[in-house]
């Protein structure tokens, strides 16, 4: 285990949008933060602004999106913001929402990129640990695969296989994660559906706020989205975005190579929750 300063934000900034689930307008702001917040989301539109720790230990749900929640308070699709903040190294800040879900912007990190340049970022007092792995960390169910190796940075490689798509079928990508990397090769990466899942998310309520300008619908070999695709391997790349997002929500700064095979949102969490107490563990032991 090393150490490093912490990090919040500069100033503050600002984005008003549609929620890509929900479809209804919501104003998100980030907040600088003390030493010691961490990231916290605040809904300021219910009576009490009641806070939501972003932490694997308050997800609710992760069927389709990640959610957050203590009791009936929710956070919608908090992965593309979580992204974002944890490859700029921000571990202090508030996200305000006036509503359950933050606004999708292009379906991707792009926004949250935006607003934390625009925000500025500045060194804190207090120092964070940052956890080194001495021992593989592992979880499968079924075709899905995550493993964990101990490295000397923070990189993903992740395995997307879709055979029942002439279009995608397999795609793999590897990077380093940093601030630069994210912004070049992961942040621009959109949502992505099949367009036979397009009327079953439909049915359960999802997506009100999706439309070509916010995700990627492949239906054969063909690319139904705004503008196309902005990389060939755009939907594996944005597998890992998610991945980033999730694994975010360990709550603290470590080093490891991520492998993954078929993973989503629920293998993302359950393994973020494995990761958690294997640090915790390995740190115990280590003192």
């Amino acid at each position: 285990m090393t150490k490093r300063k912490q990090r919040t934000l500069k100033g503050e900034a600002a984005f008003t949008g549609l929620g890509l689930h929900t479809g209804e307008k919501v104003a998100l702001r980030f907040l600088p933060a003390k030493e010691g917040t961490g990231i916290i989301f605040k809904r300021i539109d219910i009576a009490g602004e009641p806070i939501v720790p972003a932490t694997v230990e308050y997800v609710s749900s992760n069927a389709r999106n990640t959610t957050l929640g203590i009791a009936d308070i929710k956070i919608h699709t908090v992965e593309h913001v979580m992204a974002a903040l944890k490859a700029y190294q921000i571990d202090n800040v508030c996200i305000e929402l006036d509503g359950i879900e933050p606004p999708v912007g292009n379906g991707s990190s792009d926004v949250f990129v935006e607003m934390i340049e625009q925000a500025g970022s500045v060194e804190q007092k207090e120092t964070i640990p940052v956890f080194t792995l001495h021992s593989p960390v592992y979880w499968s169910e079924g075709d899905i695969h995550i493993v964990a190796l101990p490295c000397d940075r923070y990189k993903i490689s992740y395995t997307l296989d879709y055979p029942q798509t002439k279009l995608i079928k397999s795609q793999y990508f590897s990077i380093d994660i940093s601030a630069d990397s994210f912004k070049r090769e992961i942040a621009p990466c959109r949502t992505f559906s099949l367009y036979e899942e397009v009327s079953m998310l439909i049915d359960r309520g999802l997506i009100k706020g999706a439309s070509l300008d916010n995700a990627v619908v492949i239906k054969d070999d063909t690319i139904l989205s705004k503008g196309g695709l902005f990389f060939q391997d755009e939907m594996v790349r944005h597998k890992i975005l998610d991945m980033i997002g999730d694994l975010a929500l360990v709550g603290y700064d470590f080093k490891a190579h991520i492998i993954a095979i078929r993973a989503g949102h629920a293998s993302n969490v359950a393994f973020a929750r494995k990761l958690f107490n294997h640090l915790m563990t390995e740190n115990v032991h280590a003192c």
